[in-house]
């Protein structure tokens, strides 16, 4: 199995809505955002999967490393391999690897957000920075582009806390800001024991307010020049714009069960955005 074929296995295993949004790039891009994505993977399921903590911060320790070689050295893990001609052609900032792996080590020690702002932070390392590498990769004319990158990563990000809220909170973390959920008169108990109440409907429903005042932030600041070379971050919008729609019209039963759409719509909101855009 070649490094790109890994990547490509690594992608597809995942389910994930983004593999929609890569289907229709040229080869060059789709091999790039493939690598990408699949390098977001590994990290991350070195955090889910691994129940030694320090185990997991050597494990991370061990990817910085593979990044450096990346940029000058040789890399070990077939992702890393497959990454090292993308970094290349398309320019992509050796920091913003490494903030990623900051971002997933984050989930090691902190399981609660007091506020909101303590949350961007989180959502920028493992998503907004993940939108402006991939900003990168499918190109843009228009600095302001980074900018829509950015706030879309965090729309991203958001959506994947509200439809993962029980998901989460059965590995002990909450990333609902508890200032919020104090404002709305839900506690950590209630979430951890799956409890749904009014309350909680409507703190999940001020969360999608909030993530879709960011989707539309993102869009605002896209320039009419780049949109073509930026579908593929408007598809994966679209699929999880209609997440969002489904864990609101299911009234947010998200502690219990995980909304999600069928892939073959996701494929019709892919093709559909395409086109459309």
């Amino acid at each position: 199995m070649t490094p790109d074929q890994y990547c490509q296995e690594k992608t597809a295993a995942s389910g994930s809505s983004f593999y929609y949004s890569f289907l229709f790039l040229p080869p060059d891009k789709r091999r790039a955002i493939t690598a990408l994505y699949a390098f977001c993977r590994e990290v991350d399921d070195v955090v889910d999967e691994c129940s030694d903590e320090q185990v997991a911060r050597t494990t991370l320790n061990w990817w910085r490393t593979q990044v450096a070689d990346i940029y000058g050295g040789k890399p070990q893990h077939p992702v890393a391999i497959a990454l090292v001609p993308v970094v290349r052609q398309f320019n992509l900032a050796q920091e913003h690897l490494l903030e990623i792996i900051d971002g997933m080590e984050m989930d090691l020690s902190q399981t609660r957000y007091a506020d909101f702002k303590s949350l961007q932070l989180y959502c920028y390392r493992v998503a907004s920075v993940v939108g402006l590498l991939a900003a990168e990769i499918f190109g843009y004319t228009d600095r302001k582009t980074q900018k829509y990158a950015h706030d879309l990563g965090i729309a991203f990000q958001l959506t994947n806390i509200i439809r993962d809220v029980g998901e989460d909170a059965r590995r002990n973390r909450i990333y609902l800001p508890m200032d919020e959920m104090q404002q709305f008169g839900v506690t950590a108990a209630d979430i951890l024991n799956a409890k749904e109440t009014e309350n909680f409907q409507k703190l999940m429903l001020f969360q999608i307010e909030r993530a879709q005042r960011y989707y539309q932030q993102a869009f605002e600041h896209l320039p009419a020049a780049d949109h073509k070379a930026q579908r593929a971050g408007l598809i994966m919008a679209a699929i999880y714009r209609a997440t969002l729609d489904e864990v609101a019209a299911s009234g947010c039963h998200v502690l219990k069960e995980r909304v999600s759409l069928t892939p073959l719509r996701k494929l019709w909101l892919a093709w559909k955005t395409w086109i459309k855009n």
